[in-house]
């Protein structure tokens, strides 16, 4: 296959920048960063009075009014959380926990890492409107955490960063259920029924064979969302509900497909040549064949969660940290810092999210219910269990959603950057000095 220039110096060098396991964090710390320089520099009035832009749509009387800010909490995030539904599901079906022997020990430590650091909040901030951010500290970032662990390459087991996906994935649906239940303003019964007869349009869709992704997005996006926007419970879950309506069979088994690109293939190589750089009219209609069958081969989950994964990494999250991660620091930083909402998100981080999730698991290893993954150390999981700690993104987004006060959201934020900063190191090093056992 001939190389052009512009692929050799920009396009292959582009796609395994975006393709390596630890950009997307690097990318969201770089956001993180410039979000933060810009909230401390001359720019900073600037700065958070454009995120608070406000902008409509709709048409008619049916028109939402949001600031900028909202949109990207409410909308831009919603593919964030289908993302996180796409990759549930299929764990679920066919991943790490697909079986009750690979998923008991992760979802246990998983909601050991969600209850823990809620209860190390709770026993600074009880009573009152602060008591609203129990929930800051038990997201974990998968991303940030993910990134850190490939950043230690071949010294971490393989199954050790199964262990960290299948945990935070748990941790992700445990902070959508607590969105959904704990994190919602004054329902709307009529808007709730409306969403509720889109997402059964959705599941009969699926039911009855629909493969269009641009279908699902249709009734997903302009339905199922708008309507769950307008309702009160938080937009974002409807992200997860629809994830979980899309299909997941392929429409051409394998065994089939092979036989069909055997058959292609072979008419490809007998079709007579055209001599120039364009195809013939035979080979452009065999292509378009390969294409179709290669596209029924595929489920229609796996095509989406492949193709908007570097929306999400390189767009999404890095937007959303932008609008998010921007703190103006001022003269009374260490009051913000040692105020019982920050002092709280950093004991849930770090402590709540080590003891929960090494206790529950020593627990279930103790009993014989579950195992180490194999190659993995109780050091392994102390690292692990310090990475957890990192709750970047979720956290964030929790606050805005806890949290009126302006001066409680910069205390929380305060607590999210040190507490994230904290488990980023200790979990790197805990992992870096953690010798790999041999296989069983």
């Amino acid at each position: 296959m001939k190389i052009e220039p512009i692929d050799k110096l920009l396009l292959i060098p582009l796609k395994r920048f975006i393709s390596n396991s630890t950009t997307s964090g690097i990318v969201l710390f770089a956001s993180a960063i410039v979000a933060l320089s810009l909230a401390n520099s001359p720019l900073k009035d600037a700065y958070h009075l454009f995120w608070e832009y406000t902008f409509t749509i709709g048409f008619g009387d049916f028109l939402v009014s949001k600031s900028l800010h909202h949109w990207i909490n409410d909308g831009l995030m919603s593919v964030f959380f289908f993302v996180i539904g796409l990759e549930l599901k299929r764990e679920i079906m066919a991943g790490s926990l697909s079986t009750p022997k690979d998923a008991i020990l992760p979802i246990a430590a998983g909601i050991g890492g969600m209850a823990f650091p809620a209860l190390f909040y709770l026993l600074l901030n009880f009573t009152g409107t602060a008591s609203a951010g129990w929930g800051i500290p038990m997201a974990t970032d998968i991303a940030f955490a993910l990134g850190i662990l490939y950043l230690l390459g071949d010294r971490i087991p393989l199954s050790l960063k199964v262990f960290l996906t299948a945990l935070a994935i748990a941790d992700d649906l445990g902070a959508v259920i607590v969105i959904a239940l704990f994190y919602t303003s004054d329902i709307s019964s009529i808007s709730l029924l409306v969403a509720s007869g889109f997402l059964g349009v959705l599941i009969a869709a699926n039911f009855l064979g629909v493969r269009n992704t641009i279908f699902y997005g249709i009734i997903g996006i302009g339905g199922l969302w708008m309507a769950f926007l307008l309702s009160g419970i938080h937009a974002t879950i409807a992200g997860v509900l629809a994830a979980l309506t899309i299909p997941a069979s392929v429409k051409l088994e394998d065994k089939k497909y092979v036989s069909k690109m055997k058959s292609l293939t072979n008419d490809f190589e007998q079709s007579a040549p055209n001599d120039v750089t364009l195809l013939t009219s035979s080979q452009l209609h065999i292509l378009e064949k390969i294409l179709l069958y290669s596209k029924a081969a595929m489920t229609p989950l796996q095509r989406l969660e492949h193709a908007m994964h570097p929306l999400v990494a390189f767009v999404v999250m890095p937007i959303f940290a932008l609008a998010n991660a921007g703190i103006t620091f001022s003269s009374n930083f260490f009051e913000n810092l040692t105020s019982t909402i920050g002092l709280g998100v950093i004991l849930g981080l770090t402590f709540g999210k080590f003891i929960g999730i090494v206790s529950i698991s020593k627990i279930l290893v103790k009993l014989n219910l579950a195992s180490l993954p194999e190659g993995v150390s109780w050091q392994h999981l102390y690292g692990v269990a310090m990475l957890a700690g990192v709750g970047f993104t979720m956290s964030l987004f929790i606050t805005d959603l806890a949290f009126v006060s302006s001066t409680y959201v910069i205390q929380a934020k305060i607590g999210i950057f040190v507490a994230s900063l904290i488990c980023g190191i200790g979990g790197y090093f805990t992992l870096r000095n953690a010798k790999i056992l041999p296989a069983a």
